[in-house]
């Protein structure tokens, strides 16, 4: 593998100006600098990360620190996001450090990783409302982007999608059907996610004119068991009679379990109720694949990873973090598990 004194003879420069050039300081020439790099890339050149630092004061790695909580098979997507963020990282010369939470305080993880003063930055994911990471990060002045947002005035990096905006889709598209009893399968309680999508639910059964006591909200694990178990609750008659005719769940696990639950109970899908779900495309449980088809709020996970890896690489380079914010709109796509509400 090449080293700075190679670049340097064939390029009859010091080593001193090839160090520079590669770690983009001013007083180097445009020119210089890329015919430094065109070099050092024709020389398959990687700079010795503890040097580079000593130079930069940048390591050239960023960390993920991720809880494996009970049920991981409904985190299947995270594998994904990892390969993908490494991938564009790597092409930003950026390597991702990723490390298993097993500290029963989470926060004990994250303490030992700054002490370390090894990573430049942090990726986060799955905030949670009031979230502590991001506090603790801010205190010690460490760069970070989230994968999501925990509150509307959001003063740091994040790629994430409309929540609110996305559980209003469902209840807009249910409500035009004539379902006017409601009830959603809604994510863990702490999660910011979760409180987004709550929050969009019940002010569009607001705008709507519909009853909120008719509708229900039940929060819990992302999984197919915690989707059974919870719709199965939710759709057994009571001595009214009255049910939800319309279920939304927060992920595509949760409306296979609900799908099993309404089997159980002998509900045809959607003639006795209209099942959907937002779909953030697990590599496991396809949504179009379900009996049947699920309608959906369709935002694949993959699709964060380049811009994650941007709002990072922004943040790094001095970004204002309000600047690195990205928010986009999931997408409804109508499949056969929705129809009109059912006549009583």
């Amino acid at each position: 593998m090449a080293t700075l004194k190679d670049i340097s003879e064939v390029l009859g420069l010091s080593v001193a100006t090839v160090s520079r050039a590669l770690n983009g300081f001013p007083e180097v020439s445009e020119k210089t600098r890329l015919l430094v790099e065109e070099t050092a890339e024709k020389l398959n050149y990687r700079p010795n990360r503890a040097a580079q630092k000593l130079v930069t004061g940048r390591s050239g790695m960023v960390g993920m620190l991720v809880s494996m909580p009970p049920g991981v098979s409904a985190e299947t997507s995270l594998v994904e996001i990892i390969m993908g963020l490494s991938a564009r990282l790597a092409e930003r010369d950026i390597d991702l450090v990723m490390q298993v939470i097993v500290d029963a305080d989470p926060m004990e993880a994250y303490r030992r990783a700054v002490s370390k003063n090894t990573l430049d930055g942090f990726i986060l994911s799955a905030p949670t409302i009031n979230d502590p990471r991001m506090t603790f990060l801010k205190d010690h002045g460490i760069p970070f982007v989230v994968h999501g947002k925990a509150e509307e005035a959001a003063d740091y990096a994040f790629y994430d999608i409309d929540n609110a905006d996305a559980a209003r889709q469902g209840v807009e598209l249910l409500a035009n059907l004539r379902h006017q009893h409601f009830a959603y399968l809604n994510g863990a309680e702490k999660a910011a996610f979760a409180d987004q999508r709550a929050r969009g639910f019940f002010e569009c059964l607001s705008d709507r004119d519909l009853p909120r006591e008719a509708s229900q909200m039940s929060y819990g694990e992302n999984t197919r068991a915690s989707g059974y178990t919870r719709a199965l609750g939710l759709l057994t008659p009571t001595r009214s009679g009255e049910r939800p005719t319309a279920l939304l769940c927060a992920s595509t696990p949760l409306a296979y379990g609900a799908l099993r639950a309404a089997r159980h109970l002998g509900l045809r899908i959607p003639e006795d109720l209209s099942i959907m779900c937002h779909d953030d495309v697990a590599p496991i449980l396809f949504s179009d694949d379900a009996e049947p088809p699920l309608t959906v709020t369709h935002a694949p996970m993959s699709r964060a990873c380049g811009p994650l890896a941007e709002c990072l690489v922004g943040v790094l380079g001095g970004a204002a973090p309000e600047t690195q914010q990205i928010t986009e709109r999931a997408q409804l796509i109508v499949r056969q598990s929705t129809g009109p509400a059912p006549t009583r």
